[in-house]
């Protein structure tokens, strides 16, 4: 199992397939603001302007080294280890893909760079390094150099569902949201069973206010991978915004027995209960989110209108 995804709490798990790196959405992600909307009339939280999710293998997020110590610990045992390998073997493009993604784990972005733009050099038609290259590209903001990238993966190989989900989020990212739909649409024909490629879907459709279209993706994406967070808290958003605060609130809780540490689902879990009038409930949720995210000023507001102390 990997585990990479945003700071924010938006961190995905799931599988690696063909030596790509892995997660995600969140993410998110991935991104460090909290996304936002209004629903009814509280400000709700989600992962909506970050990487997005990438459940079940998917690499719709980039590496967040820093918010995986394990995943992360893991990476740098691995280098030494995978260093002998490349040094044996320093024509094989298949270890050098596999060394680069343990140093994009650890956040060492140049070497991992170096890594798959050498297996690129040694095998052009390796798709899965041009996909990696590519999350890290996005990483570091040079998101047309990752678009180029991840066309390269899909052109070499156009049943890679990834690339096309992992470039759907930077389209996504850059406010191209058709071209991001055809992206996810593509992902979801080649592989019904990606779970990413609907959350992420699911947050396009969530920001334009079509919202069932939402909640329907994000089902989706819960139905073939129930183990990941991001959407139940993503569907909680969207029940919200039709008036299900009953239903909202079940999702966020869900999201919360998933991951204990999740800002977004606390501080949603806390604006429902302080519209359903339970202020201690709501304090109390508040706080805690606060406590995950200092900075957030909606938590402090939360907690300041609900009568606890932001600190």
């Amino acid at each position: 199992m990997t585990r990479i995804g945003p700071s924010s709490g938006c961190t995905p798990t799931g599988p690696v397939p063909d030596g790509a790196i892995g997660l995600r959405t969140g993410s998110a992600r991935r991104a460090r603001a909290f996304g936002m909307m209004l629903a009814a009339p509280l400000l709700l939280t989600g992962c909506i302007s970050g990487p997005g999710f990438g459940g079940s293998g998917a690499i719709s997020t980039i590496p967040g080294a820093e918010s995986d110590p394990g995943s992360v610990a893991g990476a740098q045992a691995n280098i030494a280890s995978l260093s002998e390998v490349v040094r044996a073997n320093p024509r094989d493009a298949g270890a050098l893909n596999v060394r680069g993604t343990a140093y994009a784990r650890a956040g060492a972005n140049n070497e991992a760079l170096q890594d798959f733009s050498n297996a690129i050099t040694i095998d052009p038609r390796l798709y899965q390094a041009y996909a990696n290259r590519a999350l890290v590209l996005r990483r570091l903001g040079k998101l047309d150099l990752a678009i180029a990238d991840f066309s390269r993966a899909i052109e070499i190989n156009p049943n890679y569902d990834q690339a096309y989900v992992g470039r759907a989020n930077v389209y996504r990212q850059t406010n191209r949201v058709d071209l991001a739909l055809a992206d996810f649409a593509a992902a979801i024909q080649i592989n019904s069973q990606n779970p990413g490629a609907y959350h992420d879907r699911g947050l396009i459709y969530q920001l334009r206010g079509e919202h069932q279209a939402a909640i329907n993706d994000f089902s989706a994406a819960i139905e073939r991978d129930a183990t990941a967070p991001e959407p139940w808290n993503g569907r909680g958003l969207s029940k919200l915004a039709t008036g299900d605060s009953k239903g909202a609130l079940d999702d966020f809780n869900a999201a919360l027995n998933l991951n204990k540490n999740y800002a977004d689902a606390w501080l949603n879990r806390g604006m429902v209960q302080e519209q359903l009038g339970n202020r201690d409930d709501a304090r109390a949720a508040c706080q805690r989110a606060l406590s995950l995210s200092p900075g957030s000023a909606v938590a402090r507001a939360c907690v300041q209108r609900t009568g606890g102390v932001a600190g």
